[in-house]
């Protein structure tokens, strides 16, 4: 047998030979281990794997949005065969792929010794989107990022998991701002075969096809996998030859089309995730609904046990008993409706087959059932055949309440009918490889292993386990990141709208400078210009030449929202200025990637919902870790979490009788307190350049809201409080 390079080891500046040598069964070995390992997410939350990937390739690794799949596509079986010939690149791809196994055959998890009912029988959760990497665009915005985090943790807890969504092959749109700023939408198609997917068989290795009538025509779907760790995510997706070129289009884009296309999406999504789980002989315990688009599937539920022979009482308290649903929506017009003619024409084969009406089914999504003027409401039929109930946050919790009172007549005040817990983020998963090294160095290799414990945090981060030069450097180089990756977007930008592309871009902000970062999607109520509602005092504010500040923005409108998009207009228009030139931009075409960039580097997260009108947001609690500050309006999370100490409040923790009187008053309030309060705070340097009190104030909001603020918390409060809830 032929042997391959030698392993070395390094002691000081000498290379030592080992005997000991990789034949090429070893290498064939790790070839085939690199490519399970590029299909399974885990490596999104793994910097070291990532670093494997992009030495491969960093060309197909920028190219690809940072796609291992492609990467992997890209490289010959020969030539990786000669690159692990590298003892030391040979070491690195085997340490990574055992560091793998280990994480996936981990015996004693959370989820192991806390959730084992869940064991056989695990927790379906259904989603529109999955929000899991910026190289898989099945999300638009902070619903699918919080599906994605709530995967990644179910994976990392151990918890029985598998998630339920939509494969948009097409995703959601690619961004352009055109010469007049105003936002344009790309949709470039992404072939399965090229993602981290793999398309779900049967045992004897056929593809698992199911079938749903709607608007009177079979549709097929197929579905691929993603597995996310030790979770898997499936998609479903009509994009078959069997069917009809409308029924193929069901599943292109994400929140595509009119109302005819979101009713055929939300069947797919609700009752084909169902029969998908009934043919691969899974039988969840609880089928969790995260928004309302998969409300659907309490319907296919129903049928289910009505053809079982089951009496209608008995079927609705059987699906009553197996469901649990998120609302992430405070406002009314929010929420999917249907009409009654609509549903007649999507549901009339259902309606036969199940024995139920259509006006009996019109009443499921009714608050008064009878009332033939009420449209079908997505959300009413989730929150009548549910168990359990919540908002996403404290405040929320309280709103839907109120917004759905009119459900619960026998309300007594006791007991709120809907109830709260609030969203996290997956730490592991936002952490820039450079703050994941940075404190595998500092607090040691297992400091992602302590994300709930309190006690831990305050210990490494308040008491100064990190001094303040180590913790200042952190912020430095991510501040640093931050300015060149902006550059770099900023100067592509120009060169797409002809420019030159010489030097004027590769001077835009200063690695110097208090950099405040603003990114989410641009509705309207987010009020992404507020900073600039007294123009004057923006101006002297970015010029100052002591303690000046600059702005980075992100974000997408949705492409029928005009009024976002002229926001987005309004902020280009800002950047053209000569007076706050370089000092205000825009980043074009905000993902997951453009937002790890931004919640790592920005010293301050700017977040200012009219309240209450931000269920929750996590924006925010992403750049913690990092060492950013949070300054906000009280809505959402920031109104449980700020204490006072760990970041800054906007306006009161109250609402205005109009919009306008309630921006005026929360303009001025983020004014004063920029002026008076953050700028100096982050300028005031000891005589070693360090801001210690800026830092102090880093460290307390770090301590207090690391261990609480973070999806291994949410999931664990989850599955306590709703998936392992006895039945009646």
């Amino acid at each position: 047998m032929r042997l391959a390079a030698a392993q070395v080891i390094i002691i000081g500046d000498e290379r030592t030979v080992v005997l000991k040598r990789m034949s090429d069964k070893q290498i064939e070995h790790a070839k085939s281990e690199l490519h399970e390992l590029a299909r399974n997410l885990w490596w999104s939350w793994n910097p070291s794997a990532q670093s494997i990937f992009q030495e491969l390739s960093p060309f197909f690794w920028e190219h690809s949005n940072h796609n291992p799949v492609e990467v992997m596509n890209w490289i010959s079986g020969s030539e990786l065969h000669g690159r692990l010939q590298d003892p030391v690149f040979f070491d690195r791809v085997s340490s990574v792929c055992k560091t793998f196994r280990a994480y996936m055959n981990q015996k004693g998890t959370w989820g192991s010794k806390n959730a084992s009912p869940l064991k056989k029988s695990p927790v379906a959760y259904f989603s529109a989107e999955f929000g899991l990497h910026e190289s898989l665009r099945i999300y638009s915005g902070g619903l699918g990022i919080l599906s994605g985090d709530h995967a990644k943790s179910a994976s990392d807890l151990g918890l029985p998991f598998v998630g339920i969504s939509l494969f948009y092959r097409q995703g959601y749109f690619n961004q352009q701002i055109s010469n007049d700023g105003w936002q344009q939408e790309l949709y470039p198609v992404y072939d399965p075969l090229k993602l981290p997917l793999t398309l779900v068989k049967d045992k004897k290795g056929n593809p698992v096809v199911c079938t749903i009538e709607i608007n009177g025509t079979f549709v097929a779907f197929q579905a691929w996998a993603v597995h996310v760790g030790r979770v898997t995510v499936y998609l479903l997706d009509t994009n078959l030859p069997q069917n009809d070129d409308r029924s193929r289009e069901i599943t292109a884009h994400v929140y595509g089309g009119d109302q005819t296309t979101r009713i055929a999406q939300e069947i797919v999504l609700g009752i084909g995730g169902v029969r998908l789980l009934r043919a691969i002989g899974t039988n969840p315990a609880v089928f969790h609904m995260n928004e309302g688009h998969s409300a659907f599937l309490t319907l296919e539920l129903l049928r289910e046990q009505l053809q079982a022979k089951k009496s209608l009482e008995k079927a609705e308290a059987y699906v009553k008993d197996r469901c649990v649903f998120t609302t992430h929506t405070p406002v009314p017009a929010g929420h999917d409706r249907f009409s009654r003619d609509l549903m007649n024409t999507a549901f009339h084969k259902f309606s036969e087959v199940s024995g139920l009406s259509i006006d009996h089914l019109m009443g499921y999504g009714r608050i008064r059932p009878a009332d033939i003027n009420e449209t079908f409401c997505m959300t009413v039929l989730a929150l009548k055949m549910s168990r359990a109930a919540n908002g996403v946050s404290e405040l929320h919790g309280r709103t839907s309440v109120q917004m759905w009172k009119d459900l619960y007549p026998d309300w007594n005040k006791d007991e709120d009918p809907i109830g709260s817990i609030t969203n996290g983020v997956h730490i592991n998963g936002w952490a820039s490889p450079t703050a994941s090294q940075f404190y595998s160095r500092t607090l040691g290799p297992k400091w992602h292993e302590r994300i709930r414990d309190a006690k831990y945090w305050q210990k490494s981060i308040e008491s100064k386990k990190i001094s303040d030069a180590e913790l200042w450097a952190l912020r430095t180089s991510l501040r640093r990141e931050l300015i060149e990756f902006a550059r770099k977007r900023l100067r592509e930008q120009h060169l797409r709208h002809g420019g030159d592309g010489l030097g004027v871009y590769e001077n835009f902000l200063s690695p110097d400078v208090l950099t405040i970062g603003f990114a989410r999607r641009f509705a309207t109520y987010k009020r992404a210009p507020l900073f600039f509602r007294d123009m004057e005092w923006a101006i002297r504010m970015l010029n100052n030449k002591e303690k000046p500040v600059q702005i980075i923005f992100a974000g997408k409108a949705h492409p029928r929202d005009d009024a976002g998009k002229h926001f987005i207009q309004e902020i280009i228009n800002m950047t053209k200025r000569l007076d706050m030139f370089g000092k205000v931009v825009f980043i074009e075409n905000y993902d997951i990637n453009v937002a790890r960039y931004l919640v790592s580097g920005s010293d301050v997260w700017l977040n200012t919902p009219r309240r209450p009108m931000e269920a929750c947001g996590t924006s925010g609690e992403k750049v913690i870790l990092h060492g950013g500050l949070n300054v906000s309006t009280m809505d959402g999370w920031w109104r449980e979490a700020f204490d006072g100490k760990n970041g800054w409040a906007v306006g009161e923790d109250a609402t205005a009788p109009t919009d306008h009187e309630q921006d005026d008053k929360d303009a001025y309030s983020l004014r004063t307190i920029l002026e008076t309060e953050i700028i100096s705070l982050f300028y005031d340097r000891g005589k070693d350049g360090i801001p210690h009190a800026w830092l102090k104030r880093v460290r307390h909001s770090m301590a207090s809201l690391i261990p609480q603020y973070n999806t291994d918390r949410m999931v664990v409060e989850y599955t306590k409080k709703y998936y392992l809830q006895k039945k009646k």
